[in-house]
């Protein structure tokens, strides 16, 4: 992983020479979305140029309903027209998380593993979707239920992206820098805490003369690290405790049943919302801790509930839970803001009294998904 600033400025030879290549010349295969290709594609066609490039272009429509098999093999059909060379031409990947994930899936397919270069464009996609070894697809109305472990050659992430994104999707993101905050870095919490709002305001990016330019550039820093402590060690999985799946028990269920509604961070918090509950009537956490989380949710401009969140969904989504952990829930709950530990006896009454509190609550909360 490499940060960059202007990576497609044609003086930045990165993204050229990623994947391992070293001279400039030949062609790329360019994956994006339509989006991307819309607010970037002359540039991203320009920078080639400059570099003596052939760059061929393959547009996806990305969204959640969109992640599937189908755009995966629309990825596989185009490097089969471009003819690419198995290991010297990596596909270039550009846009957000579902399109990485589409991208990653396609290349781990194709001949059986081909190289591919991931240039998240989104918040989510550069603290989460493009760290670590994991590509997938939606399939049967079940989140990334088809996937492989396939790491790409290289991830270069350029925030000036940041610039163009939407006010929601940096919320969104943010919920996924929460994650890493709550479970693991308390110091990253309280940067959450004191400056939320404002990096939502400025879309994380530097304030030429303010004495918090720094703090954007940290923030996204600090959970990306976080991310690879935890993901390194265990890249292929084989320990199933994780503390990054913080938010991700509930959240596959809530996403795929809500859709189109939420983003996948939006529901990532709504799960975080209810395990919060769930560790304060465990004794866990403090009402204190518990209000803290929820103001930093409130800050972020994330929900904390969904229509969807009955107590038949959640029951079904700790089954799925258990058989994705291998027998166990494993879940992940706050134990104090900046640790977690494991539990594998969370009860159908302890999910339907933080359900029950959790629908109070945001009914006292404007703007919240109803």
């Amino acid at each position: 992983m490499e940060f960059r600033s202007g990576i497609l400025d044609p003086d930045d030879s990165s993204l050229v020479r990623a994947g391992g290549v070293d001279a400039a010349g030949g062609r790329r295969l360019v994956v994006m979305e339509r989006r991307i290709q819309e607010l970037y594609g002359d540039a991203v066609s320009a920078y080639f140029d400059a570099h003596g490039v052939a760059s061929t272009v393959c547009l996806l429509d990305t969204s959640e309903q969109a992640k599937s098999v189908a755009s995966a093999l629309l990825v596989v059909a185009a490097m089969d027209r471009f003819g690419i060379s198995r290991r010297s031409e990596p596909v270039i990947a550009i846009g957000g998380g579902v399109l990485t994930d589409i991208v990653g899936f396609a290349a781990s397919l194709y001949r059986r593993s081909t190289p591919y270069v991931r240039v998240p464009t989104t918040l989510i996609g550069m603290v989460d979707a493009a760290i670590g070894a994991k590509t997938g697809v939606n399939h049967d109305g079940k989140k990334n239920r088809l996937g492989s472990y396939h790491p790409s050659t290289a991830t270069l992430i350029d925030c000036v992206f940041l610039r163009t994104l939407d006010r929601r999707h940096i919320s969104n993101g943010l919920a996924e820098v929460l994650k890493m905050a709550t479970v693991a870095d308390s110091a990253l919490f309280d940067l959450l805490a004191e400056h939320g709002r404002r990096l939502i305001d400025e879309r994380l990016q530097p304030v030429p003369g303010s004495s918090d330019a720094g703090v954007a550039a940290e923030v996204i820093y600090r959970a990306i690290d976080g991310m690879l402590a935890e993901l390194q060690p265990n890249l292929w999985e084989e320990r199933l405790h994780r503390c990054v799946d913080y938010g991700h028990s509930f959240s596959p269920a809530i996403e795929m049943q809500a859709l189109p509604d939420l983003l996948h961070g939006e529901a990532v918090a709504i799960d975080m919302a209810c395990t919060t509950i769930l560790a304060r009537q465990r004794g866990l956490i403090s009402a204190a801790e518990d209000d803290r989380i929820f103001a930093v949710l409130r800050d972020l401009e994330l929900p904390v509930w969904h229509r969807v969140c009955r107590l038949d969904l959640m029951t079904a989504a700790l089954a799925d839970v258990v058989r994705h952990r291998n027998g166990r829930q494993q879940m992940p709950l706050l134990d104090g803001i900046g640790r977690v530990r494991f539990v594998d006896d969370v009860t159908v009454r302890e999910l339907h009294l933080a359900l029950a509190e959790l629908a109070d609550r945001a009914s006292l909360t404007s703007g919240q998904l109803a």
